[in-house]
C-alpha cells in the first residue's frame, strides 16, 4: 500500500496565508519550464509536418493556435489550483503542477494513431482526423477515469506508480535528449553542466541570474558562434510568421469519430495510459509534498483533451513529469502561468518555424535530461529502501516498449519491418523481439501491475500478490496489456502465466502463520 499523505486540496485551512504571486524561484522554474514545453511543441510540430505530412500552414495556422490557448487556460487552472493548496494547508512552499503536451503523448498519437493512417490512405486529412478523434477519446477515458482513480491510487503502491513514471522519464524523456545532445556534445555539455550545477547544488550564479535562461544563452551563442546554425534559414523562416487564431474544426473531429470502430483498440489502452500517468504524476508531487486532489486534475485534463480536439489538436495536453524538479528550483505558483502564457503566445503568433532557426536544439533539450535524472532518482528516493526492486521491475515495460519503437523505426528505415525480417533472424542478432513487444504492450498499466505484485511480494504480504496477478491475468486476457490490440483472449499465454503467479503466491500464504512487518533499516525512511 502506498503511504498514506493522501492529504487534499480539501482540507480545511489551517492559517491565514499571504501569498505572493511571484518568487525568485520561479523565475528560475519559468525558464526551466517554458523551454521543457518549448522543446515538446517544436518536436510535435516537426511530427506533423515531416512524418504525417500535414500541411504547415494548417499546423501552425490551426493546431498550434488551439494549444496554445489549451496551454493559457490549463496552467491558469493549475496556478489556482495551487494558490488554494496553499491556502489551505497554511504554506507558501506549494508548488504547481506543470502542464503541457508531453513526450510520450505526443510519438503515442503521431506514430500509433495518425502515421499507419497516413500510410494506408495517404491523405493527411484523414490522419489528423483519426487523430482528433483519438484525443476526443482519450478525453472521455480520462475523464471516466477522474472517478476511479482516486480509488486505484489509494490501493497501489506508491513504487509502483513511481517505478512506472520513471520507466517513462528515463526512456521517453531523457534518452532522446541525451542523443540530440551528444550528437553535438560541444554545445549540450556546457549547457548540462550550467543546468545541473544550478537545479542540484547550492552554488548561485553572482545576481542569482536565472539558471535555465544562462543555459539556453550559453549553448545558443556556442552554436551560433560554433556555425551549427545558419542565418539564411532564419531569413527564410521569418517570412511565414503569421498570426494563427484558434477556430472549430468540427468537421475533422466528426469525420474521425464517424469512424472511430478501428480506433477504439488503441483508445481505450491509451487513454487508461494517460490517466494512470496523470496519477502517477500526481503520486510523483505528492512525494514531493504537494498533495493535489486527483480527481481535479483528472477531470481538468481530460475537459483540456476534449476542447482541444474540437478546435483541432490531436496533443492533449496534460500535467506532466516534473513537479519535483520545478520545486528544488524553487518555482512555486507563478511559474506554471506564466510559462503557458508564454508558449501559448508563440503559438498564436506563429513562432515555432522561427524559434527552431534560432535555437539550437542541443542547446533546449538538456533541461529534459534533467528531469528525466530528477524523476527517475526520486522513485528510489521517495520509496523505503525494501520497495526499490518493485521500482526497477515498474521500470521494465517502458523500457520494452522503448526498445521496440527504436527497433520498428529502424527497420522501417531500412525499408522493411519485424514481421518480414522474422523473430528468428532477429533472435539470431540477439533481440528477443517478440518477449519485448508482449512485455512493453500498454507499458504504463503494465508497469504499475508488476510493481504492485513485487511490492505485496517483497512485504510478504502473498494474498494481496494473488489479487494483484488475477488483476493482470484480467487485463492481459482482455488485452489491455502485454497485448497487441484489446480483444477477448487477447493474451491467452500472458494471463496463464501471471494466474500461475497468483497461484506460487497463493500457495506460500499458507506457509506462514504470522505477517512480520520489514524492519526499521530495510524499509528506510517514511515518504514525506
Amino acid at each position: 500500500m502506498s503511504v498514506d499523505t493522501k492529504t487534499t486540496d480539501e482540507a480545511e485551512p489551517v492559517a491565514a496565508l499571504t501569498l505572493p504571486w511571484w518568487t525568485r524561484g520561479d523565475t528560475n522554474a519559468f525558464f526551466g519550464l517554458a523551454f521543457n514545453i518549448l522543446v515538446n511543441v517544436l518536436t510535435l510540430t516537426t511530427l506533423s509536418i515531416a512524418v504525417v505530412k500535414i500541411p504547415s500552414g494548417d499546423v501552425l495556422g490551426t493546431v498550434l493556435p488551439a494549444l496554445g490557448v489549451a496551454l493559457v487556460l490549463g496552467n491558469l487552472y493549475y496556478m489556482l489550483l495551487a494558490r488554494r493548496l496553499a491556502r489551505r494547508q497554511g504554506r507558501a512552499t506549494v508548488t504547481a503542477l506543470p502542464y503541457g503536451p508531453s513526450v510520450p503523448h505526443m510519438f503515442i498519437v503521431v506514430f500509433v494513431v495518425m502515421l499507419p493512417i497516413y500510410l494506408k490512405t495517404n491523405d493527411p486529412m484523414k490522419a489528423w482526423s483519426a487523430g482528433l478523434a483519438w484525443a476526443f477519446m482519450i478525453g472521455v477515458i480520462v475523464m471516466i477515469g477522474a472517478f476511479v482513480g482516486p480509488f486505484i491510487r489509494k490501493i497501489t503502491p506508491r513504487a509502483a506508480m513511481l517505478g512506472t513514471l520513471a520507466g517513462i522519464s528515463i526512456t521517453f524523456i531523457a534518452m532522446r535528449p541525451a542523443a540530440q545532445m551528444w550528437e553535438a556534445a560541444w554545445i549540450g555539455l556546457p549547457v548540462l553542466a550550467i543546468i545541473l550545477i544550478g537545479f542540484f547544488t547550492d552554488v548561485k550564479l553572482p545576481g542569482n541570474i536565472p539558471v535555465g535562461l544562462v543555459a539556453l544563452l550559453v549553448g545558443t551563442a556556442i552554436g551560433w558562434i560554433g556555425g551549427y546554425m545558419s542565418a539564411p534559414d532564419v531569413s527564410k523562416a521569418a517570412h511565414d510568421i503569421a498570426l494563427g487564431l484558434p477556430d472549430l474544426r468540427l468537421d475533422l473531429l466528426f469525420d474521425g469519430l464517424s469512424n472511430l470502430a478501428p480506433l477504439l483498440a488503441t483508445a481505450i489502452p491509451l487513454g487508461v495510459y494517460n490517466f494512470t500517468e496523470a496519477m502517477s504524476n500526481v503520486e510523483s508531487a505528492a512525494a514531493a509534498g504537494d498533495n493535489y486532489n486527483l480527481r481535479s486534475v483528472l477531470l481538468a485534463d481530460g475537459f483540456g483533451a476534449i476542447i482541444g480536439s474540437g478546435f483541432g489538436s490531436p496533443f492533449p495536453p496534460a500535467v506532466y513529469i516534473g513537479h519535483p524538479g520545478w520545486k528544488d528550483a524553487g518555482g512555486r505558483t507563478g511559474y506554471s502561468l506564466a510559462s503557458g502564457a508564454a508558449i501559448g503566445l508563440m503559438c498564436l503568433l506563429g513562432l515555432f518555424g522561427l524559434l527552431a532557426t534560432v535555437l539550437p536544439i542541443p542547446a533546449i533539450v538538456p533541461i529534459l535530461l534533467y528531469i528525466g535524472l530528477l524523476i527517475g532518482a526520486q522513485a528510489f528516493q521517495a520509496v523505503p529502501r525494501l520497495h526499490a526492486v518493485a521500482v526497477v521491475a515498474a521500470l521494465l515495460p517502458n523500457l520494452a516498449e522503448w526498445a521496440v519503437g527504436l527497433i520498428d523505426n529502424a527497420l522501417s528505415a531500412a525499408g522493411t519491418s519485424a514481421d518480414k525480417v522474422g523473430a528468428e533472424a532477429l533472435g539470431q542478432a540477439g533481440v528477443v523481439y517478440d518477449g519485448l513487444k508482449t512485455l512493453g504492450s500498454g507499458a504504463v498499466l503494465a508497469g504499475l501491475v508488476l510493481g504492485t505484485i513485487v511490492t505485496f511480494v517483497l512485504e510478504k504480504r502473498f494474498v494481496a500478490a494473488t489479487l494483484a496477478s488475477l488483476v493482470g491475468a484480467v487485463l492481459s486476457w482482455i488485452g489491455l496489456i502485454h497485448a497487441a490490440e484489446v480483444d477477448w483472449a487477447a493474451a491467452p499465454q500472458v494471463a496463464l502465466g501471471y494466474l500461475f503467479f497468483g497461484v506460487v503466491c497463493l500457495g506460500y500464504s499458507l506457509l506462514r502463520t504470522t505477517t512480520e512487518p520489514p524492519d526499521e533499516e530495510a524499509a528506510g525512511p517514511p515518504a514525506e
